[in-house]
C-alpha cells in the first residue's frame, strides 16, 4: 500500500495567502461598489429634487347677482299721418244724336272734321271740356272717339259727372312747327303773332290754317279756349285775378293733321291796384 503524501507546509502557506488576498480583493470591490451606489443615491431625503405635486385647488364659482335693470319705455314719435287723397269717381253716360252733327278731333269748331253723326244714334259720353259745352263720344264699346257740341246731343245724366279730358291731335308729317311766335299785352288784351305758312296745293282744309289753344283768365277762372285764326295775328281777352298763369300754344294746320305746337311767350297780367 502506497503511503499518502502530506501537503508541504510551504504549499499550505502559499495557498492560505492566496485565499486571503482573494477575499480581501472581493471585500474592497464590494465596498467600492457600495460607495458608488451611495454617491448615486444620496441617503438624505432632503437632498432629493423636489417633486411637483398636483394640488387640487377648489375653483370658486362666480356668484350670480340679480341686478334689476330699469326697462326703457319707448314712446313712439308722433309722425304726420298721410291724408288720403280722394280720387274723383267719374261717370260714363249715354247720349243720343239729336241732329246731324260733325264730330271733330278737338273740343271746338276750329278743329278738323273727323266723321259725321247719324240722327238717333246712341253713343257713350266718355269725356268733356272744362265747361261741359263739348263732349267726347264714341260708339258703345268702341275705340274711335271724337268731339261734338253738347247742345246737339240728348245726354242721359249730368254732363259734369263725366271726366274732363284732352286727347292728342293727329300730327302732320309734312310741315314744321310755327316760327316767329310772339305776344304782347295792352291791358286785358293779348295780341299773338307768328309767321305765315304757305301750304302746298292740295293740303288746304275747310278749316283755318292756324290753331291757337289758349288757357285764359276770365272772371277769376282759367278757361280753355281754342281759336282758329285765318291770319297769323290774333287778339284775345285775358284778365288778371287767376291763381294759375295764363298760357297758350300755336299750331299750323293742314289736311293731314297738326304740326308740333310752339309755346306762346305769354305776357304777365297787370297787377291790380292795391296789391
Amino acid at each position: 500500500m502506497r503511503k499518502k503524501q502530506s501537503t508541504s507546509p510551504l504549499l499550505r502557506s502559499l495557498l492560505l495567502v492566496w485565499i486571503i488576498l482573494t477575499l480581501s480583493s472581493s471585500a474592497c470591490y464590494e465596498v467600492a461598489n457600495a460607495n458608488q451606489v451611495m454617491q448615486d443615491f444620496p441617503a438624505s431625503p432632503s437632498s432629493l429634487p423636489p417633486v411637483e405635486t398636483a394640488t387640487s385647488t377648489p375653483t370658486q364659482l362666480p356668484t350670480t347677482t340679480s341686478t334689476l335693470t330699469p326697462t326703457a319705455t319707448i314712446t313712439p314719435t308722433p309722425t304726420n299721418t298721410p291724408t288720403a287723397t280722394l280720387t274723383p269717381t267719374y261717370a260714363i253716360l249715354r247720349a243720343q244724336v239729336l241732329v246731324r252733327a260733325n264730330c271733330r278731333y278737338g273740343p271746338g269748331a276750329p278743329y278738323l272734321y273727323k266723321y259725321g253723326l247719324v240722327v238717333g244714334s246712341n253713343l257713350e259720353v266718355i269725356g268733356r271740356n272744362d265747361l261741359g259745352t263739348w263732349i267726347l263720344i264714341q260708339a258703345i264699346g268702341g275705340n274711335n272717339p271724337c268731339w261734338v257740341k253738347a247742345s246737339l246731343m240728348d245726354i242721359k245724366g249730368d254732363v259734369m259727372s263725366v271726366a274732363p279730358t284732352y286727347i292728342p291731335l293727329p300730327q302732320s308729317p309734312y310741315y314744321g312747327p310755327p316760327t316767329g311766335v310772339w305776344a304782347s299785352r295792352e291791358g286785358d288784351n293779348v295780341t299773338i303773332s307768328w309767321n305765315a305758312i304757305k301750304l302746298r296745293a292740295g293740303d288746304e282744309t275747310a278749316q283755318t290754317p292756324y290753331l291757337i289753344e289758349a288757357w285764359v283768365c276770365l272772371d277769376g277762372q282759367l278757361i280753355f279756349t281754342p281759336i282758329g285764326p285765318t291770319q297769323p295775328l290774333y287778339t284775345l281777352q285775358d284778365q288778371a285775378g287767376c291763381v294759375e298763369p295764363s298760357h297758350g300754344r300755336v299750331f299750323y294746320v293742314e289736311k293731314h293733321g297738326y304740326t308740333r305746337w310752339v309755346e306762346i311767350p305769354w305776357p304777365p297780367a297787370p297787377v291790380a291796384a292795391g296789391q
